[in-house]
């Protein structure tokens, strides 16, 4: 996903210097979005990942 993320706000960089500004907005925006959400993936599944860990190891 950040992947995704680093592609639009490159192509948004490369739109906004050629003077297509609406199409950077869009991209940016949609590059904000996807950040946001690889970001929230993360930090979920690190939560999970401790809880779980203490699970099962006993701990």
């Amino acid at each position: 996903m950040l992947k995704w993320a680093l592609i639009f706000a490159v192509v948004a960089l490369i739109a906004g210097a050629l003077g297509f500004t609406g199409m950077a907005g869009a991209a940016a925006g949609i590059a904000k979005l996807l950040f946001v959400v690889a970001v929230i993936g993360f930090v979920l599944f690190l939560a999970l990942g401790a809880f779980v860990g203490k699970k099962i190891s006993g701990g």
